[in-house]
């Protein structure tokens, strides 16, 4: 997710003598995208952090960042759809990477909150 936020999500320009212009997960509502890939980091890190367990380390935490991550992109990808910048992945790459990497987080996020309370 984090990569994707650095690469372009939309992309307008760059033929018949137009500049190409570009813009990432740093407009708009795409930041949430951005916090919500670096609160993952800070969950994964938290354990290592410290030698007794830590409650916020807990699958309800990383539902809350999923569905974070999610309003961003889907806000985002909407605001991009009404003004026809929405793109395909060979010009929208970051786009598209972010929400495959908040598709592994919803999958690992789940996983998280079957696992018993014991591990």
């Amino acid at each position: 997710m984090l990569v994707g936020c650095v690469l372009p999500w939309w992309q307008f320009g760059g033929g018949d003598g137009l500049p190409l212009r570009t813009g990432n997960a740093f407009e708009g509502a795409g930041i949430l995208v951005f916090f919500a890939a670096l609160a993952t980091i800070a969950l994964v890190t938290l354990p290592y952090a410290t030698d007794r367990p830590v409650a916020l380390d807990r699958g309800h935490s990383y539902l809350v960042v999923v569905v974070i991550g999610w309003i961003g992109l889907v806000l985002r990808a909407f605001d991009l759809f009404s003004i026809g910048a929405l793109g395909l992945p060979n010009t929208a790459p970051g786009l598209w990477l972010t929400a495959l990497g908040l598709i592994v987080l919803s999958r690992a996020a789940y996983e998280i909150a079957r696992e018993p309370r014991g591990h």
